[in-house]
């Protein structure tokens, strides 16, 4: 694992895999082996994965090939650029996500590619406290309802931290989703170690790109009118760019939860931060 180049090679064995065993099967043997890895290409893996589990546990005939291969090519990009964060610990404190993300300590040199900022991340001394921070699940029947507190403060904190990295930071709120989703299929023995690994994958962004002085905002909602969920998603789809479209799905099923209007106004504030492709 973690060597680009076989990229081909771990493709072409998950589609073996997946042609020899359920799907469900194939994912939750692999899953252990390759969470200490969410980081693995800017979270790119983890997110891929969860978008291919999404729309196979949407199919209630067999699945079709072609979706087949989309969580082949996903497990494949995970193994293939897998970088394990060093340090990881589960978390002990005593604070809500709501509460932790703000207090995530940033790096003093937000400089370079993201492997030269887990590397100074994973020496510097806030890491771990950061870590420690989040008020941990008592038991697996818990995780699910602390994902969905984490995705959606994530999604929020967008309105405050997007200007920091606005590509980067959207993997804060999309990364613990895709893990969200993955959930369901999984053994309850996997839960909690997913509920601390999609949480180290949030500090991670957080703290090698989130800027040092949060933006305002109540000032950033006032400039967005009140718009409806089909309004955000349609705007997304206009503006056509692959993080906003992310972003716009995961604020969106945050804001079918909450009912937060400031969730939609996030939607909006990426398509203006990130360039139309």
């Amino acid at each position: 694992m973690g060597q680009a180049r076989r990229l081909p090679d771990w493709a072409a064995y998950f589609r073996h895999e997946l042609t020899e065993r359920p799907w469900q099967e194939v994912l939750a043997g692999w899953w252990p082996r390759l969470l200490p890895g969410i980081v693995a290409g800017s979270t790119h893996g983890v997110i891929r994965v969860g978008h291919a589990v999404r729309a196979l546990r949407g199919t209630a005939c067999a699945p079709a090939r072609q979706t087949l291969d989309e969580l082949a090519h996903g497990l494949a990009f995970w193994a293939a650029r897998y970088r394990e964060l060093a340090g990881v610990v589960a978390p002990e404190g005593t604070l809500t996500p709501q509460q932790a993300l703000p207090a995530v300590t940033r790096l003093k040199e937000q400089n370079g590619f993201i492997a030269h900022r887990l590397d100074r991340l994973e020496r510097s001394s806030g890491w771990t406290a950061s870590l420690r921070a989040l008020k941990p699940a008592a038991s697996a029947e818990e995780v699910p309802a602390r994902l969905e507190s984490l995705v959606d403060s994530a999604a929020k904190a967008y309105l405050r931290l997007g200007h920091g990295s606005p590509v980067l930071l959207v993997h804060a709120a999309t990364a613990p989703n895709a893990v969200r989703h993955v959930l369901p299929v999984l053994p309850t023995e996997q839960w909690l170690p997913s509920l601390t690994a999609a949480w180290a994958a949030v500090v991670a962004v957080i703290a090698t790109y989130a800027p040092a002085r949060p933006a305002p905002c109540a000032e950033i909602v006032r400039r967005y009118p009140e718009l409806t969920r089909e309004d955000a998603l349609q705007r997304a789809a206009e503006h056509g760019d692959e993080h906003v479209l992310k972003f716009a799905d995961t604020a969106v099923e945050s804001y079918d939860c909450t009912g937060d209007p400031e969730l939609l106004a996030a939607t909006l504030h990426v398509g203006e931060l990130i360039d139309r492709p």
